[in-house]
C-alpha cells in the first residue's frame, strides 16, 4: 500500500493513501468542511459562505456553475486534487550560471531529525582572494519555495560568492527549526570558506517574505542559545554582517489588524501560514510569536539592515517592516526602510531598488576591498 500523505491548499484538506481509503477521506472531509461553514443550513455553500482564504477555488469546485457547492462537488474536487497531489511535483527549472562560475548545488550542511538539509554555492571558476558572500532565503511562506531560484546570482558579476539555502517547512517542522536550520548553514559557509573563496568576515544575508523574515532573526539574533540549534559546526559563529530583508513579517500578532482590505486571508486564522510555522493559532501562543519575531533579539550590535517594503503589499502589511525599523533605530543600528510606492508583494525587477541592493551590500560588505 502507497504511503499516505496530508496536503492542505487554501484551507481545503485533502488525503491521499488507497483509492478507497481516498474516496472515505474525501467523503469524511467534504461533509465536514460545508456543515462547518454552511451558516443558514441548507446542506450546501454559496460564495459568501465560502471561506475566504478559498475563496480563489469556488469557481473550480462549483462545476454545473448554480453558484453553490454542493455535496458531490466537493469530493469530486478533493479525489481530482489526491490525484494530482500523488504526483511528484515539477521543479522549476534552476537558473543558468554566468559564464566563469560554477555552481555546487545540493551540499548537504547539516542533518536534522533525520533530514538531510542542502545548499547550493556559486562561486568563480578560478577564483583569486576570498570574496564576500551573499546569502539567499527563499520566501514561500515557509511552507512552500526553494533554494534553486535564487535571484542574488546577478552578484557573481559582481564580485561575490552566492549561497542559496533550503531549510525545513513548516509541514516537516515547526519554528524554531527554521531559523536553525539557516544558522547553521552560515556555520556550515564559514566552516568551508576556503574551499570556496569566501570571506568568512563579510557575510551578508538576503531573503523576500518568509525569507526576510529568516533573514532578519539571523541578523538580529545573534548567537541566540534557543536559536541557535545543534546540528552541524557548532564552533563556527552564525552571525551575518549586512542584512537585506525583502518585505519579511516580523510580529505575527499585528499583522490582521494592519492588513489592507485586499488581504487574502486572516493571519490570525488556524491554517493561516503564520500558525501552521508556530504550531499554533497567533493570538493563543503570544509565548511562541515572540520567539518568533526578529525584534525580540534586536540589540545595538546587529549588524547593517536593508529593509524594502511595498506600500500596497497584501500578504505582509508594511507595518511589520515599519515595525522593525523602530526596532532598530531605537538601539541606534545602522537601517535604512525603503518603500516602494504601489508595490504589493514583491515587485519585480525595478532598477532603483535592484541598485539600492547592490550600494548597499557594497558598502557593508566592502566590495571595494575585493580589487
Amino acid at each position: 500500500m502507497r504511503r499516505s500523505t496530508l496536503v492542505t491548499v487554501a484551507g481545503l484538506m485533502f488525503v491521499g493513501g488507497s483509492i478507497a481509503q481516498d474516496k472515505s477521506n474525501a467523503k469524511t472531509e467534504a461533509a465536514r468542511f460545508i456543515k462547518q461553514h454552511d451558516s443558514n443550513a441548507d446542506g450546501k455553500l454559496s460564495r459568501d459562505e465560502f471561506p475566504r482564504r478559498a475563496r480563489p477555488l469556488f469557481d473550480r469546485i462549483d462545476r454545473n456553475e448554480d453558484g453553490f457547492v454542493e455535496l458531490d462537488e466537493d469530493i469530486a474536487f478533493r479525489l481530482g486534487r489526491t490525484r494530482q497531489e500523488s504526483q511528484p511535483p515539477q521543479r522549476r527549472a534552476r537558473p543558468s550560471v554566468p559564464s566563469g562560475f560554477v555552481a555546487t548545488r545540493d551540499v548537504e550542511y547539516a542533518e536534522a531529525d533525520g533530514v538531510r538539509l542542502l545548499l547550493d554555492v556559486y562561486a568563480p571558476e578560478e577564483p583569486s582572494k576570498p570574496r564576500p558572500l551573499i546569502v539567499w532565503v527563499h520566501g514561500g511562506g515557509w511552507r512552500n519555495g526553494s533554494k534553486d531560484q535564487c535571484p542574488a546570482l546577478r552578484f557573481l558579476e559582481l564580485g561575490y560568492i552566492v549561497a542559496s539555502v533550503e531549510y525545513r517547512l513548516s509541514n516537516v517542522a515547526i519554528y524554531p527549526a527554521q531559523i536553525q536550520d539557516c544558522k547553521a548553514a552560515i556555520r556550515w559557509l564559514r566552516a568551508n570558506a576556503k574551499s570556496y573563496s569566501i570571506d568568512p568576515d563579510r557575510v551578508g544575508v538576503w531573503g523576500s517574505s518568509a525569507g526576510g523574515h529568516l533573514a532578519a532573526l539571523l541578523g538580529t539574533s545573534g548567537e541566540d542559545d534557543f536559536l541557535e540549534g545543534k546540528h552541524g559546526n557548532t564552533q563556527q559563529s552564525s552571525r551575518v554582517q549586512a542584512v537585506c530583508d525583502f518585505f519579511g513579517p516580523t510580529d505575527f500578532s499585528q499583522m490582521d489588524a494592519h492588513a489592507l482590505s485586499a488581504a487574502p486571508f486572516k493571519h490570525d486564522a488556524p491554517d493561516s501560514p503564520e500558525a501552521l510555522v508556530i504550531g499554533g493559532p497567533v493570538q493563543e501562543n503570544p509565548d511562541k510569536v515572540a520567539r518568533a519575531n526578529p525584534i525580540t533579539y534586536v540589540s545595538s550590535d546587529d549588524p547593517p539592515f536593508l529593509i524594502v517594503h511595498g506600500d500596497q503589499d497584501p500578504l505582509v502589511p508594511l507595518h511589520q517592516s515599519q515595525l522593525l525599523f523602530d526596532a532598530l533605530k531605537r538601539v541606534k543600528c545602522d537601517v535604512r526602510l525603503h518603500i516602494v510606492a504601489g508595490g504589493a508583494h514583491g515587485f519585480g525587477r525595478a532598477p532603483k531598488v535592484d541598485k539600492l541592493v547592490e550600494e548597499f551590500f557594497a558598502d557593508k560588505l566592502r566590495l571595494e576591498s575585493q580589487e
